[in-house]
């Protein structure tokens, strides 16, 4: 009667393994991203002069997903954004545009129908690969530089995000830097005197971003193991 448990018992289990297996799935998604940035901006209490900006380039989304079930998922990857702000400075004819490429690493999580629409949501460390600033006074371009791994950024930022998958792929997402745009320690050399240039404004960027099929599954399901496999 034992020996009977036994074989009940681990059948049961080669069962619900094999159940399981047919459940899980990891797969690799990537996308673009359309990306509307703006920021909250309080440059020595003036906190005027935000536009919006829109970059639709090289925003690029690579993902490895592991939804447990139909009804919740897992994400992380690797991503590559151009995000930025424009900044009209108050009481002036100045535009200046401030623009950063980043490396991203996203983890985050997705509750919903994993085959339709779904809610997402979660935190992402970005770092700045490269700076550019642009100056227009009266609409004509004045200066523009970039560097590469600029300290007039931070090491790295922190973000957090929410979105929406609708069924038939198209997402929408919200993000927010909860990390300043710039290093205000940052320090520099102009007409002999070190100056601190971004010393007295304070910036956080905040993004809305529409993609396509970010989440769609067109690899493979992992194999499920056969009962005849395991004996």
């Amino acid at each position: 009667m034992k020996k009977a448990y036994l074989v009940l018992l681990s059948l049961m289990l080669v069962n619900i393994y094999h159940t399981q297996a047919q459940t899980n799935k990891v797969y690799t998604t990537s996308a673009g991203e359309l990306i509307f940035s703006f920021a909250t901006i309080d440059n020595a209490g003036n906190d005027n002069g935000n536009i919006v900006r829109f970059s639709p380039f090289f925003n690029v989304q690579n993902l490895v997903n592991f939804d447990p079930s139909n009804n919740l998922g897992f994400f992380t990857g690797l991503d590559l954004r151009n995000v930025g702000f424009i900044y009209d400075v108050p009481n002036s004819t100045i535009r200046k545009k401030f623009r950063s490429y980043n490396i991203g690493i996203p983890v985050g999580i997705k509750l919903g129908n994993m085959g339709g629409s779904f809610i997402f949501g979660g935190y992402e460390i970005e770092f700045p690969v490269n700076y550019k600033e642009k100056t227009f006074v009266n609409e004509a371009k004045t200066d523009k530089f970039n560097v590469w791994f600029s300290s007039r950024q931070p090491a790295y930022y922190s973000t957090i995000m929410a979105g929406i998958q609708f069924k038939h792929g198209a997402n929408l997402k919200f993000k927010y830097y909860l990390t300043g745009f710039f290093n205000k320690d940052y320090t520099e050399i102009e007409n002999g005197t070190k100056i601190k240039p971004y010393e007295n404004i304070d910036v956080n960027v905040f993004y809305i971003s529409l993609c396509f099929n970010l989440f769609k599954n067109t690899d493979i399901d992992l194999p499920a193991v056969k009962a005849s496999e395991v004996y």
